[in-house]
Parts: C-alpha cells; sequence; structure tokens
C-alpha cells in the first residue's frame, strides 16, 4: 500500500479512538462501557448519595455491647492452639463496630499450688475506642506466654465465669446504662479445647472425685449467677475433647435474652474440628450475638489483594485482617478503588485503624462506601509463608419514614401506615433482597388508650400496594378513646439490622376535617437542576379560606429541594387542583431521593393533611458522549464504509496500473533485438522509465532508468483503466496495443503481457497534438544483432524498486490519465 493510502486510513483510525477514548469511561444510555467502569456501575438497586457529612453524635452510631473474650490457658493446648486462640481474641476486640463499647480478655487455667490463680485478666474492661483497641492490641498478646507458676494446667470454669461476670457487672445493676436507654448487654465468649478439670483444685474439695462433683456445681451457680445478671454465655469449642452437653449446659444456663427476636441471636454453643478453625468461627459467633452480619473475603499469602464486600445497608463496620505476623503491611482500597485513610474523614466515611503492629489488624468504617473493599498486603522476604484472612463484620442502622393516611385520624377510624428505609448515609433503600428477613412492626401510643402494637409487610397483599417494592404497609383501628397526640414508633428487626425508633407524631381529628387534601408526586428519572412535578388536589368546607403550605421532610442528605409554590390558598366552600413542581438543586448528588413532601393546614396549628414519598431518582446529567455516541458511531461506520469502499478502489486501480511481468521487447523490422521484463517495484504509480542505448559496434539495448527521467528517457504507461500508454522522449504519448509494434526512433517498441483497452476507452492525448511521428533524434548506430531470445535486462536494470520517475504524473481522483508530463 502506498505511503498515502496507509496515513490516511491511519489518521482515520486515530481519529476514531480520539473519538471515543475520552467518553467511554462512563454512560447511562446503553452505550459501550469499559470493564472497569461496568464493574463501578454494576450495583445492585440503591442510590448512593456523594459525601454527605457523617454524623458527630456518637449515640448515632451502632449500640455499644460490653463482652469478654475468656480463653482457655490449660496444658491440653499446643502453643499452636493457644497461638490461634490469641488471634481469634484479639480478631473481636479489634473488630468490633461500636466506639462505646468495652472488652475484656481473661485467660483461664485452675489454681492447685500457694502462688497460682485460676485466671490471670490481661486486659481490664476497655472502651474500644481509638485509643482503646490499640491497648487492646497489646495487652492480649500476653496470652500467648503461659507461667505455670501463676496459673495451674487445669479448666477451671466456674472461676472463669466468676471473674468474666464480676468485670461485666462492676458498677452495679446500672453499669453501662445511658439516660434514657436499656442496659448495654453483656456478653462472654469462652474458647476451650477440653472439659471441666478441677481434680487438683484444693478449694474445691479434699480427693479428686468430690473436687469434680463440686466444680460442676458450682459452675451451675456461677451460671445462675449470670444469668441474674443478664450476662450471656456463648462457648466455643476445638478439637476432639470437648464435653459438648456441658458447653451446652454453659449457653442455656446464662442470660438468655438476645439482641432481637432472631433465633440466631440466642445464644448457643459451637464445635470446630481444630484451633486452625477458631478465628472465623468466633467471629461469626460474635456476629450473631451482636446482631451483626459477618462477610467472608478472600484468603492469600504477600504480595496479594484480597476482597471482602460490603452491602448497601451497612452503616458500620470494622474489616478485620488476620495477618498472623505483625511485619505483613496492609493498604485498604474502597470501591471506587481509592486508597482510604487510617484514621480520618473521606467521601463522607469516617475511618480508623489499630492493630497495625501486632498480628490481628482492623480498619474501623463508619458509613462505609457498599461494594467490593480490596486490601492488599505486603511483607518482607521471610515473613510471606502464613495465609491472610479478610472478612468484614457490619451492622445497618437504619432510619424510617413513615407516612400515616390519614394525617390525622379520627377515634375509631382505620389508618394506613406505610415505612420507607434508609440508611445513615442517605442510601434509600429498594432492593428488597437487602432486607431478607426482616420484620417490620409499629407501636401507636396516645392519650386515652393502651398502646397498640401491628406489624406491616411488604407481600403485595392488601394495603400493601406492591410486593418487594421495599415499602412495609399495614393498617390499624385509632382506638375509640384517643384524645389529642399520637405517637408512632416503627420497629425493624434482622439480623444485622437495627432501627431508630424515631417517633412520627400525629393529632386525633375531631369530627369531620373541614379541609381535606390529596397528593400525588410523579415518579421520575431527572438530572441535578431539574424539576419533579406533583398535583395537589384540596377540598374546602370551610366558610372561611385557609392557607396550606407544601413541606419536604426527611431529605436524603445534600438533596437541594424546594417546591414551587410553597404555600397555596384553599378558597372556602370550593375544590381546587394545583400543580406544583420540586425543584432539584445542581448540586444535589446522584442518588434515590428519600423523604417525603406533605400538605399542613397553617391555620389549624400545622396540622398535617397528607403525606406522600418521594420516588425520584437523580442521575449525573448526560456527556457529550452520552448524548451523541449514537451518531458518532453512526458517522464513524459510514467513514469507515467509505473509507473500505475508497480502499478497494484504490487497490484495484493499483493492480491495473501495475505492470509487473510486463516484456518490452525492442525490434527493428520485425527482428528483435533486446528485451526487458518489469519487475515488481519498477512500476510505481504505473509509470515505467527506460532508455535505448545504442552502443558503437553493438546492437542497440533497453535499460531501465530507476533515478527518473534524462533526457534519453522513455515511459511507458499504464492508465487506471488498464490503457497503455507511450511518451518517448521528447515526443507525445501515444497508446500501445500488446504484442503490436510501435515506432521508438529507428526501431519498433513490441509490449508483451499488457492488457487491452476496454473498448470504448479513451484515445490518447500528446503534447503534440496527435500520433509520434516515431522519430527519436540522436545518433544512429547500425549493424547490431541481439541474440536469440534476447536479454531481460541490463545495466544495473536488475535494482531496488526506485521511486515514481515522474511524480507529477499521478492520476487526477477520476482515474483518468493526464496527458501533460
Amino acid at each position: 500500500m502506498h505511503w498515502t493510502e496507509k496515513g490516511g486510513l491511519l489518521l482515520l483510525a486515530g481519529a476514531l479512538v480520539a473519538l471515543s477514548g475520552p467518553f467511554a469511561a462512563t454512560t447511562a444510555s446503553g452505550a459501550p462501557r469499559t470493564a472497569a467502569a461496568q464493574a463501578a456501575y454494576a450495583q445492585p438497586a440503591y442510590a448512593l448519595p456523594q459525601a454527605p457529612t457523617a454524623p458527630a453524635d456518637p449515640a448515632d452510631g451502632p449500640d455499644p455491647i460490653d463482652f469478654a473474650v475468656v480463653v482457655d490457658q490449660s496444658a491440653s493446648l499446643a502453643d499452636k492452639d493457644l497461638a490461634r486462640e490469641t488471634e481469634a481474641a484479639a480478631l473481636l476486640s479489634q473488630g468490633e463496630i461500636s466506639e462505646r463499647s468495652r472488652a475484656a480478655v481473661i485467660g483461664f487455667g485452675s489454681s492447685e499450688k500457694p502462688g497460682q490463680s485460676p485466671v490471670r485478666e490481661v486486659c481490664p474492661l476497655t472502651v474500644a475506642d481509638a485509643a482503646g483497641r490499640e491497648r487492646l492490641s497489646d495487652c492480649v498478646q500476653q496470652l500467648n506466654h503461659r507461667d505455670r507458676d501463676r496459673t495451674g494446667p487445669g479448666t477451671d470454669f466456674p472461676a472463669a465465669v466468676r471473674q468474666a461476670v464480676t468485670r461485666l457487672t462492676e458498677g452495679g445493676p446500672a453499669a453501662g446504662r445511658r439516660a434514657g436507654a436499656p442496659a448495654v448487654p453483656k456478653v462472654v465468649f469462652l474458647l476451650t479445647d477440653g472439659k471441666l478439670d478441677v481434680a487438683d483444685s484444693p478449694e474445691y474439695g479434699t480427693d479428686r472425685d468430690s473436687r469434680q462433683s463440686n466444680g460442676a456445681r458450682r459452675l451451675t451457680e456461677e451460671l445462675a449467677r449470670a444469668r441474674a445478671a443478664g450476662v450471656q454465655i456463648w462457648p466455643l469449642g476445638f478439637g476432639g475433647e470437648i464435653d459438648r452437653a456441658a458447653l451446652t449446659a454453659m449457653a442455656e444456663g446464662g442470660y438468655r435474652g438476645a439482641c432481637s427476636e432472631i433465633p440466631g441471636s440466642v445464644p448457643r454453643m459451637r464445635v470446630v474440628g481444630t484451633s486452625a478453625e477458631i478465628d472465623k468461627a468466633l467471629q461469626e459467633t460474635f456476629a450473631a450475638a451482636r446482631c451483626a452480619r459477618i462477610a467472608h473475603g478472600t484468603v492469600g499469602k504477600p504480595p496479594a489483594d484480597l476482597t471482602v464486600s460490603i452491602p448497601p445497608i451497612a452503616t458500620d463496620g470494622s474489616l478485620t485482617v488476620a495477618k498472623h505476623d505483625p511485619k505483613v503491611q496492609v493498604t485498604y482500597y474502597d470501591p471506587a478503588g481509592r486508597k482510604v485513610p487510617v484514621r480520618g474523614e473521606f467521601d463522607g466515611s469516617s475511618f480508623e485503624v489499630s492493630g497495625q503492629n501486632g498480628p490481628v489488624e482492623a480498619l474501623r468504617v463508619k458509613n462505609p462506601l457498599p461494594g467490593r473493599w480490596r486490601v492488599h498486603i505486603e511483607a518482607p522476604e521471610g515473613h510471606r509463608d502464613r495465609e491472610v484472612a479478610v472478612r468484614a463484620i457490619w451492622q445497618g442502622r437504619l432510619r424510617s419514614t413513615v407516612v400515616l393516611d390519614p394525617a390525622s385520624p379520627r377515634a375509631g377510624e382505620q389508618v394506613k401506615v406505610e415505612v420507607r428505609m434508609q440508611t445513615r448515609r442517605g442510601v434509600v433503600i429498594t432492593d428488597p433482597r437487602q432486607l431478607a428477613g426482616i420484620a417490620v412492626a409499629a407501636d401507636l401510643k396516645g392519650e386515652g388508650f393502651r398502646p397498640v402494637a401491628f406489624r406491616l409487610a411488604d407481600d403485595g397483599k392488601a394495603p400493601d400496594a406492591t410486593a418487594g417494592d421495599a415499602r412495609f404497609t399495614g393498617t390499624l383501628t385509632v382506638p375509640d378513646g384517643a384524645t389529642g397526640d399520637l405517637e408512632l414508633v416503627t420497629r425493624m428487626e434482622a439480623p444485622g439490622i437495627t432501627s431508630d425508633h424515631r417517633p412520627l407524631h400525629a393529632r386525633v381529628g375531631e369530627g369531620v376535617p373541614l379541609v381535606a387534601a390529596g397528593l400525588a408526586v410523579e415518579g421520575v428519572t431527572v438530572h441535578p437542576g431539574g424539576t419533579v412535578r406533583g398535583t395537589l388536589d384540596v377540598t374546602n368546607n370551610d366558610t372561611a379560606p385557609h392557607t396550606l403550605r407544601l413541606a419536604l421532610a426527611d431529605q436524603t442528605p445534600g438533596a437541594e429541594l424546594t417546591v414551587t409554590p410553597a404555600t397555596v390558598t384553599a378558597q372556602p366552600n370550593r375544590a381546587t387542583r394545583v400543580p406544583f413542581t420540586i425543584s432539584v438543586g445542581k448540586g444535589t448528588p446522584p442518588g434515590e431521593l428519600g423523604g417525603q413532601v406533605s400538605v399542613v393546614d397553617t391555620g389549624d396549628g400545622d396540622r398535617v393533611l397528607r403525606g406522600a414519598f418521594l420516588a425520584v431518582r437523580v442521575v449525573a446529567p448526560p456527556t457529550w458522549w452520552e448524548r451523541w455516541w449514537k451518531a458518532v458511531l453512526a458517522g464513524a461506520a459510514v467513514l469507515v464504509l467509505a473509507a473500505a469502499v475508497l480502499g478497494i478502489r484504490l487497490a484495484a486501480r493499483r493492480r491495473r496500473r501495475d505492470m509487473t511481468g510486463v516484456t518490452l521487447e525492442l525490434c527493428q523490422e520485425g527482428r528483435p533485438l533486446d528485451s526487458l521484463t518489469v519487475r515488481r517495484g519498477q512500476s510505481r504509480g504505473g509509470a515505467f522509465v527506460f532508455a535505448v542505448d545504442e552502443p558503437y559496434g553493438a546492437p542497440p539495448t533497453l535499460r531501465r532508468l530507476p533515478g527518473g527521467g534524462s533526457a534519453t528517457a522513455h515511459v511507458l504507461r499504464r492508465t487506471g483503466a488498464g490503457e497503455l500508454l507511450l511518451r518517448p522522449r521528447g515526443g507525445g504519448q501515444v497508446p500501445v496495443r500488446p504484442g503490436e509494434p510501435t515506432g521508438l526512433g529507428d526501431h519498433e517498441l513490441v509490449v508483451r503481457g499488457g492488457r487491452p483497452a476496454p473498448p470504448g476507452g479513451r484515445g490518447s492525448r500528446g503534447s503534440g497534438g496527435g500520433l509520434w511521428s516515431g522519430k527519436t533524434g540522436g545518433s544512429r548506430r547500425t549493424g547490431s544483432t541481439a541474440a536469440p531470445g534476447g536479454r531481460t535486462d541490463s545495466g544495473g536494470r536488475t535494482g531496488d524498486a526506485a521511486p515514481d520517475a515522474f511524480p507529477d504524473a499521478a492520476p487526477d481522483a477520476g482515474g483518468d490519465y493526464d496527458g501533460n508530463f
């Protein structure tokens, strides 16, 4: 292919790449997207506003828990088993999601001689805030070192339970309470590889048999004490010597309360085969006891990238990294691929790393970005032989948005209650899979009646409109004795989910209301700066006008919404329909808008007449590429097709003009004197330049002129139509027919191997205005006779292909030959 043709196609390809490259990274209209962008946008049905402000109130975070990790240090444990127990204890203390929780770590064995104690408190009850988690990371490592002079080799369960219950209940029954809040849950996690063994502990009796029976009786007493103090016992055993019945008795002997009505949150025992399974099992047990959820990530040896996923419903969590070796270094990246800080605020989330200098490290995150998190691990040589595991413990604290219909019910009237949920970050939960197993209930309180509890469902059965739309609906009848204010509180219960118990206040209406209203807001997708239309229908049965105000409540953090008009006048004794618009500010982040719009009667003590959820999704405005990608791709396809057609035509024309294999034969009176065959690359541009040499005393010969024209040059040319034209030296061009002689000075030229001109083709145009006369001028040599068969080349005619001899003689765009050489 000629360089100009190649350059044109490369230029076209470059233009297409330039058009598509900068705009293909993001698209909301179905355009092709890169693999990275597809992964980033492959999210379930939820909305994520960008960078709302994290709440400053710690009480808005997960509820705290007081817990003690009690670790068996008896002689039956091998050192590797004890190391596994130590790491498991560190996982709990580092992975706790509330900075208001308190944790203690206790080792236990037995007391068999003077100076020994059955328990060893390595970490006193410590608040699990940033500084406290670092202290817990350090002190828990003391479990690895057994001191037989201070702790005996037996297994004294009663002493271990007693020590843990005492520490968790110090301060009296109100310990751990917040003002106006219930008592903080208290939990003991007990790790052991065996069974009760106090046969050599003198405090339990004078002989081995009585000691064991007394020890069992003492354990029952300590469990009863734990039950009375509200302390749960969660035993975890490992190995083949476990007394399952005893562990079950411990779980059932302590406090049987749970963090929710979910069965999995009730204390129970668990047994695993080896100590290698302790960390996973203990974290799962901890999640169940804490009404949290656990997500297991990947495992690998450094250097490696590990991943773990956090769902949209999570509002608080910890990424725990069981690295075993303090030399392993960890870097955390959010689902957007951004490195997050080890401490501080970033994009609406709060971060806090602890345990970097220990075998277990954790990143606590408030308002985590949902999606797949990446954890990169590195380690120096000699510290890369242990597998590292990453997990996430998380909890979702949901905020409820409630619509009451009617907004001010009368006593004895049936009320429809609809609830929608969103996270603290402002994520509106629209995917029912995120709420699998959730139970939603509500309590109505007020003057003149006892509290009423009822359930809400998302099953599509009346009064619920649509199943699986993440809106829970229920009905109740306001008691006949209700007067004055009403308070409605919703409750949500599911593994890993807690609710804010925020009350909705309403007022009991008296008689038929004078003003009634209906609201309808369109469910649409808008761009920032767009508007949402709605309709307000008002019936005023009063004799005086009423001023109504349209109000927005429970808005998504960062949303910039305004209602126009803000107030409406309801004329007396009339029904009026008023259109309104909700303007979405340009600074509103993309996502599902939470909250609701309500109409309030300002002349009746701001009584709420009606409310409606907002069903509006805000999406980023389309980019230039998203608007025009179809037109660009269509135009590019046309250009590619045109370029292909043009390329095919140019290639065909080039092939027609190529004279490779054509033989020029110099003759005199029909007798051949010499011959010259055109080789590949010698007829660039369809022209072959040659000369006739007439040496003295020798036959004339044909010689190719690779360097271009000269005073003795002749040019044989083939047009795009396949016609052969000869321009002798100093003369005009004449047509040449293959196999027929054409005059060339005192000789004739016969061209063989050429294609005949098409019928009706254009004739030649010579500069002389007619057919060439055959005279060449110059000296004329005679007496030369060519050898039989002639020569195919001479005088260096086998050299490399040269550039076009006459570049100014290129064909015009239409393919016709220009005779003005």
